[in-house]
């Protein structure tokens, strides 16, 4: 398995190396994020550890460019800096995990190990459908580039949709999905929502992307016809 240890502190650097190289790993190290970004790019590792503080490009950056070009391998964040709005923020960009440092060596390994049995997954950080674009880590929707103004259950929903583009998607899954336990199974609010969605996302727009599937529930279509059905 091989390993691109993204690190601008020697010793840590050299600690990660050894630790790495002992459980197996073919190990690269690189000290900066414009070199993280390039090597990235032209190898294919099966995980990627990487420091949030680096000179040129912090991590951050080097991660949204990573997915944004379609560099899939998964990503451990590591950070002294333990504050939530850092885990969320490098999980929104496209990172896989996060551990603070001071870190245990044995943790870390054993969540590169997890990471990679989960294995390289598609999961880019903006969504883009035939003009139809959602920005997750901005909170931000819109099509053909004038912005769509959602409440936070419309853009939960859309994102879930857009996320398994083309497929059919029962009322019952949508629901475990989008909305918590407390609704009730027979309720109707997956349907009262996707008719709010069609008429911000679908209806100024003439298109029919959101499509009913009788008996089966609903499905974003791909490529959608240029007019209302």
């Amino acid at each position: 398995m091989r390993v691109l240890v993204v690190e601008d502190e020697p010793r840590t650097a050299a600690l990660l190396r050894r630790g790495l190289a002992e459980e197996g790993f073919a190990v690269d190290v690189v000290a900066d994020g414009g070199d993280a970004v390039w090597q990235a790019s032209e190898i294919t590792y099966d995980v990627i550890v990487l420091d949030l503080m680096l000179p040129v490009l912090d991590g951050f950056e080097v991660c949204r460019r990573l997915r944004a070009a379609e560099r899939w391998a998964p990503v451990l964040m590591l950070s002294a800096r333990g504050e939530v709005v850092d885990r969320v923020r490098g999980l929104d960009v496209g990172a896989d995990d996060y551990l603070g440092k001071p870190f245990s060596f044995d943790e870390l390994s054993a969540r590169l190990r997890a990471l990679i049995r989960r294995g390289a997954q598609e999961r880019p950080v903006v969504l883009d459908i035939d003009g139809l674009r959602l920005d997750p880590t901005v909170r931000a929707a819109s099509r053909d580039g004038v912005e769509l103004d959602l409440s936070p259950k419309e853009f939960a929903l859309l994102e879930y949709l857009m996320r398994h583009p083309g497929q059919v998607l029962s009322r019952t899954t949508i629901l475990d999905h989008v909305w918590d336990l407390a609704y009730d199974r027979n309720s109707n609010v997956v349907d009262q929502y996707v008719a709010y969605l069609r008429r911000k996302i679908d209806k100024p727009f003439g298109v029919a992307q959101l499509e009913t599937v009788r008996g089966a529930g609903y499905r974003l279509r791909v490529n959608a016809d240029a007019a209302e059905d």
